[in-house]
């Protein structure tokens, strides 16, 4: 497909599984590339690596309500989709299809959710989710039980459940043979490979390196609701853990010292530090001295806006 094509837009899950199943009665390979929309460089990068890995690409553009708790930012995130189709078509190579449904927690039966409402389904008991919030009838979850419970899992304890089980609803409906996450979103990729894994899923999953501005933050959705102060301050994630990777490289493998220095650079800078963990790369699970691949993983609020970021150290 030549870059600067149209490519198919599917909102119907039927319609996207018939499509998907007939390109692989062709022989054709499908990479998904996952996405909530307000596409920036770091997901068009994801774009990129998946036409390495399939003759076809899927983006899903899919602002998952059940990820977030009823306080959190469901309806003030971005979003632009002609300007997500315009990005799309100009990454070479273009994409073949992209699966923009409606709500994929639609069983027939119409809530809140579907009329466009944020509340008002649950009956006096207290919503865990925005799903839940919204009189939705879903009621089953995927869990990784033990990846999703810190960092993230601990401050929004509803997002792994909503995100694996999102995801899993995505690959059952696009049956994609790869499928590419970005690894800023460190626990988020640890926890859908687990899954994978797991659960048998014969998709190969792919974690592609963050993606920075020329300022180093790492790109995301919510950085433009930053006001230029706050994004100045937000600079400090990034100096505060290549400094302590860099002091690790040179010898510092005492976990509690290394966080100190992002810990203070953060809180000096204005940053409201949500976590800072040293953890070991695959199972998650938090080290006091570096003796084997870690990760530093950091989440912030500067103003009211939450940004997460990691660094691989390798030793």
């Amino acid at each position: 497909m030549a870059g600067k094509e149209k490519p198919k837009i599917i909102t119907d899950k039927n319609q996207m599984r018939t499509w998907t199943r007939s390109m692989r009665s062709q022989g054709k390979t499908i990479a998904l590339v996952p996405t909530m929309g307000f596409l920036h460089d770091g997901h068009l990068s994801l774009v990129q690596e998946a036409h390495k890995r399939a003759q076809l690409v899927v983006v899903s553009i899919y602002v998952n309500p059940a990820q977030f708790a009823p306080s959190e930012d469901l309806s003030t995130y971005p979003s632009d989709f002609d300007g997500d189709i315009r990005k799309l078509m100009a990454v070479p190579g273009g994409i073949d299809v992209v699966f923009h449904p409606h709500n994929l927690y639609d069983y027939g039966v119409e809530s809140d959710l579907d009329r466009g409402a944020n509340g008002g389904g649950s009956g006096g008991r207290a919503a865990d989710s925005c799903l839940e919030e919204s009189g939705s009838e879903h009621e089953t979850w995927v869990r990784v039980e033990r990846l999703e419970k810190g960092m993230c899992g601990r401050s929004r304890p509803v997002f792994f459940r909503g995100v694996a089980t999102i995801v899993t609803k995505l690959f059952n409906i696009v049956e994609p043979d790869v499928a590419v996450f970005g690894k800023k979103d460190y626990q988020q990729w640890r926890v859908i490979r687990r899954m994978v894994r797991d659960l048998d899923f014969s998709i190969n999953i792919v974690g592609s390196e963050i993606m920075r501005d020329a300022d180093g933050l790492a790109m995301s959705s919510r950085n433009v609701r930053l006001t230029p102060e706050e994004r100045q301050k937000a600079l400090s994630i990034n100096r505060s853990l290549s400094k302590a990777k860099s002091a690790a490289e040179r010898g510092e493998l005492n976990c509690k010292r290394l966080k100190n220095l992002v810990v203070e650079e953060v809180e000096e800078a204005g940053g409201r530090l949500d976590y800072a963990e040293i953890v070991e790369q695959e199972s998650l699970e938090v080290v006091e001295e570096i003796k084997s691949p870690v990760v530093m993983l950091v989440a912030a609020w500067f103003g009211k806006v939450r940004l997460i970021d990691n660094m691989e150290i390798s030793i």
